[in-house]
């Protein structure tokens, strides 16, 4: 079995996104991965947004989450106080619903390697027993 990897938004809009500056290694980087990248719905919605100005692009999105290039995990209400428990210990740092939400199925899931391009939240980000994420590509 693969192993389970989260993605943010950055690498979905970059891979969606061929004049984005980091096209090219997000589009690399996914080829070497096995489908499907795991992710949630308020990452889909900030990816969608960015997105906006390119309807045929977010369309595009969709079709490859129907094509099981990406699958959502559930966030429920139950899910509510984990996501809340990143957001206030990360305040200062001004970490997003889109993070807190990927960080806390990081955590409730057990997974470990997230593909990201947002080095400043996810190097700051500890799970429970002060572990680390292992971010997809690494940096320099």
């Amino acid at each position: 079995m693969a192993e389970r990897i989260l993605v943010d938004t950055g690498p979905i809009v970059a891979i969606f996104s061929k004049d984005d500056a980091h096209h090219d290694l997000c589009a690399e980087t996914l080829e070497s991965l096995t489908p499907p990248l795991l992710s949630c719905w308020p990452v889909l919605t900030e990816a969608a947004w960015l997105l906006r100005a390119r309807p045929e692009v977010v369309e595009k999105l969709f079709a490859a989450l129907e094509g099981g290039l990406f699958a959502l995990l559930p966030l429920v209400a139950g899910d509510i106080p984990g996501v809340a428990s990143f957001l206030k210990r990360y305040r200062s740092a001004h970490l997003q619903l889109a993070d807190a939400a990927l960080a806390h199925l990081a955590e409730r899931e057990g997974i470990r390697r997230i593909f990201t391009l947002d080095r400043r939240d996810f190097t700051i980000v500890r799970l429970k027993g002060n572990r680390r994420l292992r971010l997809i590509p690494q940096g320099p």
